[in-house]
């Protein structure tokens, strides 16, 4: 089977404290917590999170191995871009950075005209732009 339309994504990062990417992603934006697995202290065993919305064809899942932590690695190009389709609240980028995420300045002033970076608690870059996109 290839890939088409309706192939779901799973966007995966590492976390350093999942507790925290929960209030960032929870609290901030408002994902829904789709599954939680909480591993254990040995190598392999891991805590998982996955929050995306009912419905959607994308999830994002962090994970955490407490017996061999992965210390995410995120440049500045490293993003995850919600086109809103409408302008971003300033109630909205209260509330992420409420839950822990911090705004920064884009290097790509495309993203600085058309929307606002957001820095989770491990350094991924959430965009939120003001314009709607459409693969059509």
């Amino acid at each position: 089977m290839a890939v088409d339309a309706r192939s779901h994504i799973r966007i995966a990062r590492p976390s350093r404290d999942l507790a925290a990417a929960e209030r960032f992603w929870t609290g901030g934006l408002g994902l829904p917590v789709v599954c939680r697995i909480e591993g254990g202290p040995q190598p392999g065993e891991h805590d998982l999170l996955m929050l995306g919305l009912p419905g959607a064809g994308w999830h994002l899942e962090l994970v955490h191995e407490a017996g061999r932590p992965v210390e995410p690695r995120p440049t500045e190009e490293d993003l995850l871009v919600v086109y809103l389709d409408e302008p971003v609240s300033d109630e909205l980028v209260a509330l992420l950075e409420k839950h822990g995420g911090r705004r920064v300045l884009s290097p790509n002033p495309y993203w600085n005209e058309w929307g606002v970076t957001i820095e989770d608690p491990d350094g991924y870059r959430l965009v939120l732009c003001r314009r709607g996109w459409s693969n059509a």
